[in-house]
């Protein structure tokens, strides 16, 4: 038996559950304004941006330091192509 078949059916389940459906719950009122939400998560997001923005080509900056050692210790210069 489902627990819909058993509310339905059964008079003492239903007006539980009648009883609880009209039971009013407090608003608990938000810490913020309605309109700091999304602002806050569009900062924290640029944010993110920037920090990934900084790292971007960090490989190709250091290709001359990669380069000079791997000569000196008989490396191949090239890409491995990983």
């Amino acid at each position: 038996m489902s627990f819909v078949t058993a509310v339905l059916t059964n008079p003492l389940l239903l007006t539980a559950v009648a009883a609880e459906a009209e039971v009013e719950h407090a608003a608990v009122p938000l810490p913020l304004p309605l309109w700091a939400y999304p602002t806050v998560a569009f900062v924290l997001l640029l944010a993110l941006g920037i920090v990934l923005w900084s790292f971007r080509d960090v490989a190709n900056r250091h290709s001359a330091k990669a380069a000079a050692f791997a000569a000196a210790h008989g490396g191949d210069t090239g890409h491995s192509g990983h």
